[in-house]
């Protein structure tokens, strides 16, 4: 679950470049290239997305921690106020994949955030970035 939870971050984008710069001619960037990056980092994150779904399913099952109550999402619920509010189950507890995705996020934010504040140049400072 975390190789795909960092592949999700990482592995996903550079993938949709990589393919993105087979496809771009040699004078640079065309809406073809734009395109198929777009298209190929969606496809590989909804993949990584289904592996992990079934990776966490699969942990579930194998640790006993399914679960078995089956809640409804409040658009599905009745508006008219019959049933009575509060009244379903507690909250499950969090399972692995969600203390996994959890991390990935925190830990890419922080990531984000130390290159943003210390390496990250200013346009008023009157670099680049290319020197």
């Amino acid at each position: 679950m975390i190789v795909a939870t960092v592949n999700l971050w990482t592995g996903a984008p550079a993938l949709g470049l990589w393919v993105g710069s087979r496809v771009a001619p040699p004078s640079g960037v065309s809406m073809l290239a734009v395109a198929v990056i777009v298209l190929t980092t969606g496809a590989a994150c909804l993949a990584l997305v289904r592996v992990l779904a079934l990776l966490g399913a699969t942990h579930d099952r194998i640790t006993g921690h399914q679960q078995t109550v089956r809640r409804h999402t409040p658009w599905l619920r009745s508006l008219s106020g019959e049933r009575p509010h509060d009244t379903g189950g507690a909250t499950p507890p969090p399972t692995a994949l969600d203390y996994v995705l959890i991390v990935g996020v925190a830990i890419a934010i922080l990531a984000f955030e130390v290159w943003f504040l210390f390496y990250a140049s200013s346009p008023l400072d009157g670099r680049t970035g290319r020197e």
